[in-house]
């Protein structure tokens, strides 16, 4: 619910949404990570304890007094920047055909504002 969307998206309603999370850095040379930036396991454990379990069949009103996607992604984006420190860009798909996309040095993902 968006308490200040003057259409339907004031009134109760759900997304599914899909996140798109990239990492950038210099390949890592030895231990089991060798030759990635980061294993793929380690980054969907991350994703799914810091974001995926808190917002997985939750108001989002609950989280956040305006839960648009860009919000969101600001939230997400605090979740994941300490876990991930190779972070370099996430974009949140709320549609088919309508996402929004935060990368690493957009103002907000400095502030820590939401």
């Amino acid at each position: 619910m968006l308490p200040h969307h003057p259409g339907k998206c004031a009134r109760l309603h759900g997304h599914s949404y899909r996140l798109e999370v990239a990492l950038e850095g210099p390949l890592q040379e030895t231990g089991p990570a060798a030759g990635m930036v980061e294993d793929f396991e380690v980054v969907s454990r991350v994703v799914r304890a810091a974001v995926i379990n808190e917002l997985d069949h939750r108001s989002l009103n609950e989280l956040l007094d305006n839960p648009t996607a860009e919000n969101i992604v600001v939230w997400i984006w605090q979740r994941l920047e300490h876990e991930l420190p190779r972070l370099a860009q996430l974009t949140l798909w709320e549609t088919r055909t309508a996402c929004v996309v935060m990368t690493k040095g957009d103002p907000l993902t400095r502030t820590g504002k939401a």
